[in-house]
């Protein structure tokens, strides 16, 4: 099977591979009667179903609790767990991939989303930061600021040129100005204008307003082309109802967003000549290019860069044998300079480094991951759901004991003691007190439950 990448942005995570984008699917997810959905159809029921739908589970990934749970999700993280599976099967993820994430993901997000891809058909080959991986073939020397948009908000990165690599320096996040924040302005704007134009408010009926809600995208793509007014039709059991917003009356509209973003380009860029890359999913919203007040023109991220620049540079984001850490500097197409204590080999006409192996960070145990420090390892009666309770590892494992150990951390390096019989480590019997490694697998007898140290880093450490 051909790798392929898996770019996590909530307002479409995309599947691609070298023949380019696979899939997309929205972050969305639907609890209803009916049972769980998520991706595209959960999007377009979620004004029929408001209180059963969720969208922020991406840019909010947590095990915190949910406000009202079900047998089908306890938190954001069962969401994502679905989603990431209904992505998995629609782009046949199978083996390994390479995640592309935003460059906000914490690294407790990064350790869940570890935790959940454990329990996912396919495996990570490295992380790296989305925006390094757009921006990587276009900078020309100068800083860049590269420019995305998600469901909730809109992040800027901006990199520098070092010793031949591209270089994250800052992220800057603008919360509330995301797709959904456009979308329910323009809403907003719309409703009056039905209201004004034909006595009907869209928004007094869920269906009407569902309907609403899935035609923007098209209204906006037709009216685009030659920015015309948009010609807004909605269909009910009493008739079609049009109306029709003025396209300089969207734009003003939508200034309002528009000006804060500017605000924080401007700040970003310190005053001095900058490259500016925008993701097409940004430069696609009415006029937003033109609203820039920035001299630098913007240059357009197409959807398939990124998933094509991951490919290119994969021997450099592969990070499987130096423990997983969001890469947030890779070399320049030609760089032949090397960091300190790497080892280097010539692949694909870049340089593969090759890290001293890195110390462990977190234990991960089914799809969550622990800090390491003092961590005791319980046992629960059979039947019972193994789960990370406080500071230790409770499993549910047949006939052994309730103490099953502990893991700790000494001077930087981990250490297992158990005084089980049957404790494994990587498939070998060890007795008292063990050293870990990054990657080792600790298990009890014939059981499939493990525990795996990893090691997770959001590039800024």
């Amino acid at each position: 099977m051909s790798l392929k990448v898996l770019e996590l942005n909530d307002s479409a995570v995309t599947v691609s591979d070298s023949s380019g984008i696979i899939t997309q699917s929205p972050g969305f997810a639907l609890l209803a009667p009916g049972g769980l959905e998520v991706g595209e159809a959960a999007e377009k029921q979620a004004r029929l179903n408001p209180t059963g739908s969720f969208n922020k589970f991406w840019s909010q990934l947590s095990l915190e609790p949910l406000g009202h749970s079900s047998g089908k999700a306890r938190h954001f993280a069962d969401l994502a767990y679905a989603h990431l599976m209904h992505v998995a099967e629609a782009g046949q993820l199978q083996d390994e991939v390479i995640l592309a994430v935003p460059g906000n993901f914490t690294n407790q997000q990064l350790a869940i989303l570890l935790g959940l891809i454990g329990s996912c058909p396919f495996q990570p080959l490295g992380i790296v930061d989305s925006a390094l991986a757009g921006a990587l073939d276009i900078t020309d020397g100068r800083p860049l600021v590269y420019a995305d948009i998600q469901l909730h908000q809109v992040l800027l990165t901006r990199f520098v040129t070092v010793d031949g690599h591209l270089q994250r320096e800052k992220v800057a996040q603008i919360p509330e100005i995301g797709l959904q924040n456009f979308s329910n302005l323009i809403m907003q704007l719309a409703t009056g204008l039905f209201i004004q134009q034909c006595r009907f408010n869209p928004q007094h009926d869920a269906y009407s307003e569902q309907q609403m809600y899935n035609q923007l995208p098209n209204w906006l793509q037709k009216s685009g082309v030659n920015r015309s007014s948009l010609l807004m039709e909605i269909k009910t059991a009493d008739g079609v109802h049009e109306a029709k917003l003025p396209w300089e009356s969207l734009v003003q509209k939508l200034n309002e967003y528009y000006s804060r973003i500017n605000q924080q380009l401007s700040a970003l860029m310190g005053g001095e000549p900058v490259q500016l890359a925008v993701s097409s999913a940004l430069a696609e919203l009415p006029d937003f290019t033109r609203s820039l007040s920035v001299d630098a023109e913007p240059i357009v991220v197409t959807q398939d860069r990124i998933g094509r620049n991951c490919l290119e540079m994969a021997a450099q984001i592969d990070s499987r044998e130096s423990g997983f850490r969001c890469i947030s500097r890779l070399p320049l197409a030609g760089a032949v300079t090397a960091l300190p204590n790497e080892s280097r080999n010539e692949v694909g006409g870049f340089e593969n480094a090759t890290v001293d192996k890195a110390a462990p960070t977190h234990a991960l145990y089914g799809d969550q991951a622990i800090p390491l420090g003092h961590i005791q390892l319980k046992n629960t009666p059979e039947g019972q759901l193994g789960r990370i309770n406080g500071s230790g590892i409770v499993m549910a494992l047949k006939g052994l004991p309730a103490q099953l150990g502990e893991i700790i951390l000494e001077d930087g390096q981990a250490y297992l003691d158990s005084p089980v019989s049957e404790t494994l480590v990587n498939g070998e019997v060890i007795s008292g007190r063990h050293p870990l490694e990054l990657g080792d697998r600790i298990s009890y007898g014939a059981t499939d439950h493990e525990i795996q140290l990893i090691r997770v880093s959001d590039g800024k450490q």
